[in-house]
């Protein structure tokens, strides 16, 4: 069984920002046989990944890009050389993550908050989106 994983760079946000890719980039992934804090280390030249959540998934990774892809933007690698082949960056919309947000508390007859998504919103929320 593999773990899906939603994991973030500081440095890389800052770097999207700096090109014009937005500060709002993280990485999707399936760790297959090994940890996700493992998959992550070192990728695209950043050191400071953080697994921000994790979930057990019978899927390939080619079916869970397929399904983000639905709903989000991934980042061609092949674009930008600093990214050093590194598959499964996703540009996040946060118009997307906030409307999610509201909806599922709307259906669960929960008021919404006045604040504005997390990183561990956007992370279940890209979870979400890859699995269903």
């Amino acid at each position: 069984m593999a773990i899906l994983y939603v994991a973030i760079s500081k440095t890389m946000q800052e770097w999207g920002a700096d090109v014009g890719l937005g500060k709002n980039l993280f990485k999707v992934g399936l760790a297959d046989g090994q940890g996700p804090d493992e998959a992550v280390a070192g990728l695209a030249g950043y050191d400071d990944w953080k697994v921000l959540k994790t979930a057990e998934t019978e899927q390939s990774e080619d079916e869970v890009m397929t399904r983000l892809t639905r709903k989000e933007k991934l980042v061609d690698p092949n674009y930008y050389p600093k990214l050093r082949g590194a598959v499964g960056i996703v540009k996040v919309n946060l118009v997307s993550v906030e409307n999610a947000r509201l909806i599922a508390l709307a259906l669960d007859g929960k008021e919404p908050p006045k604040t504005k998504a997390k990183a561990a919103d956007i992370a279940t929320y890209l979870v979400n989106n890859a699995l269903r």
